[in-house]
């Protein structure tokens, strides 16, 4: 379960304050404290949160030799609710109904007769909640990473991180920041002293139909995540135009490659979206014609290969969300694999995304982005000049 086995679907955020201190008894303490138990409470009105120990669904046993791996925790939280289906709740209202007004000729309850029977199965469905009737259960994975001052939780929705942050707050304070696209510019900005020019951006226009403006960013302050789009116009353009191969600033390389689906929409939110499936979605000639007309990517399958390492996965480009990764070691035996090695391909995943788009960056808030983005352009406008994608 979560990340230490099969692929993973995560967003991440940076602790900002820890006041816990190294992983220990506290911590399994705390978490074996609110670990979930929703029985006999009414989930129709208030959902019930809590920790559960990572291997299942009903885990909620918690020890440090179980839970602490190297550096990191690894837990998961549930979200208990009552949801009784519609059609079982107009049939008790019709069998409350026939119960109140056997000998009524008429057919028609009066408005007393729906109320009594309304609040009639509002009772029913309270008691059915505290049976743990119609129950519908959910786990989010968190793997809390303190080498890397990061929180990955293995969920995309947002309602349900939300739950996930607050309870992590309230349980051991704290603090979060958000790892988005914009995010990450700003952190390279900020590492790098540019943040000015991270300050003074606004959307690329590479194609005459794209407008300039962005439905999705909307201007917002202080929000720099249509930079997502833009790193993966630019990760196609470069892949298609310089080779597979990218220098990181870590002294490593990365090949990769655009597969399996590519998901695009158009940035004034006038000419619809695009959705590809294919095993190089980018070779075909609806994908060009899409960015052409000024559409952005939004959503796109990856494979990359850095250290030995092949990562295949879907990259949400605006918030950086991963999606179904499947991670996988070159040349070794994946079964033999001990959960701190999991746990370190996982760090490596997220490192490889941020040292690429740092690279991204430093072109894009460096003296060679008006090159570069004229040759986008200009790659836009001639695409018989493109060579194929070959395979990372």
């Amino acid at each position: 379960m979560g990340f230490l086995s099969g692929s993973v679907t995560f967003e991440r955020y940076r602790i900002t304050d820890d006041p816990t201190g190294l992983f220990g008894e506290e911590h399994i303490g705390e978490l074996s404290n609110r670990k979930i138990n929703s029985r006999g409470k009414n989930l129709l009105e208030t959902p019930c949160t809590g920790f559960v120990g990572g291997a299942h669904l009903f885990d909620t046993k918690f020890s440090i030799e179980k839970n602490v791996i190297g550096e990191a925790l690894h837990f998961g939280i549930r979200f208990d609710s009552c949801q009784i289906p519609g059609p079982i709740k107009q049939a008790w209202m019709h069998m409350e109904l026939a119960g109140i007004m056997p000998d009524d000729q008429s057919g028609r309850p009066s408005k007393a007769q729906r109320e009594e029977a309304k609040e009639a199965v509002e009772a029913l469905c309270v008691a059915e909640a505290k049976k743990g009737n119609y129950m519908k259960m959910a786990v989010t994975p968190v793997l809390w990473d303190s080498k890397s001052e990061t929180l990955f939780l293995g969920s995309s929705s947002e309602k349900s991180n939300d739950a996930c942050l607050s309870l992590l707050n309230e349980t051991f304070g704290l603090e979060f920041s958000r790892v988005t696209s914009g995010k990450l510019a700003l952190e390279f900005a900020e590492s790098t002293e540019r943040t000015e020019a991270v300050y003074d951006a606004t959307p690329s226009t590479f194609s005459p139909e794209g407008g300039g403006s962005v439905v999705w960013w909307n201007g917002m302050q202080d929000n720099y995540d249509y930079l997502g789009n833009e790193f993966l116009l630019w990760l196609w353009w470069n892949w298609e135009t310089n080779g597979e191969l990218i220098e990181l600033s870590d002294g490593t390389e990365v090949t990769g490659m655009f597969a399996r689906s590519l998901n695009l929409d158009c940035p004034q939110g006038e000419n619809g979206k695009e959705s590809i499936s294919s095993d190089s979605p980018v070779a075909l000639p609806e994908a060009m014609l899409a960015i052409q007309m000024g559409k952005l990517p939004r959503k796109a399958g990856l494979t990359l290969v850095r250290n030995n390492e092949q990562f295949d996965l879907n990259l949400q480009a605006e918030l950086f969300t991963v999606g179904s990764a499947r991670i996988s070691q070159i040349g070794g035996d994946a079964n033999s694999r001990e959960l701190s090695d999991r746990i370190e391909s996982v760090r490596n995943l997220s490192e490889t995304l941020d040292l690429l788009f740092d690279v991204f960056c430093d072109v894009r808030f460096g003296k060679s982005w008006n090159s570069n983005f004229k040759r986008i352009s200009e790659w836009l406008a001639k695409p018989g000049n493109r060579r194929k994608s070959r395979a990372a």
